[in-house]
């Protein structure tokens, strides 16, 4: 981050939903936020109102205990030697896709979705090295929150974006879930077939 002459250190915070390896029913999804430092004030906003599991490193800045249900954090095994885990490794492959009846399939052993879904920032450091303003890692944090959840359906980022700025204004609202990365499909243009 670029501050009054001189640089700060910023952070992306990048939350992945990718229920693939298990055929999970929900489409994949990153969503990315900025912000100026990396206080537990921030995961907590983020996930303000959500339950559920959460797969993360050992930051311990996640709040376990809140409302309306505490967060289960899981932990990422990805930092811990591969070779001592290749048994578990094997395990969470014969599971994969059980229910949470039997061993819970849908619990991976790292976070490497997430790891995966920021590494355009950390490839990309080079060409952009700084945000300019608090606005602009907003901003930032928006289209990568847009490209990744794309790329996660396998959609082309571009393709899709530079069709959907075109479709938008004459969609109809209520149909804007058509347009979202797990449901678009491209407009194929009709061809003449007298001509």
């Amino acid at each position: 981050m670029l501050a009054r002459g001189k640089t700060d250190i910023a952070r992306c915070w990048t939350y992945v939903r990718d229920d693939r390896p298990f055929a999970g029913p929900a489409p994949p999804a990153a969503v990315f936020h900025y912000s100026r430092d990396r206080r537990g004030e921030h995961p907590t906003t983020h996930l303000q109102g959500w339950a559920g599991v959460l797969q993360a490193d050992a930051y311990s800045g996640y709040a376990a205990q809140r409302q309306p249900a505490p967060v289960l954090e899981a932990a990422c095994w990805a930092l811990e030697a591969v070779q001592r885990i290749d048994a578990l490794f094997e395990i969470e492959c014969a599971i994969t896709g059980q229910g949470a009846d039997q061993h819970d399939g849908r619990i991976c052993l790292t976070n490497n979705a997430a790891e995966r879904a920021l590494r355009g920032i950390a490839l990309g450091r080079k060409s952009w090295l700084f945000a300019g303003s608090d606005r602009g890692g907003e901003r930032a944090a928006f289209m990568y929150s847009l490209i990744v959840t794309a790329k996660l359906n396998d959609i082309d980022p571009q393709a899709w974006l530079a069709d959907v700025l075109a479709r938008i204004a004459e969609h109809p609202a209520r149909q804007i879930d058509e347009l979202l990365p797990w449901n678009w499909r491209a407009i194929t243009p009709v061809r003449d077939v007298a001509a």
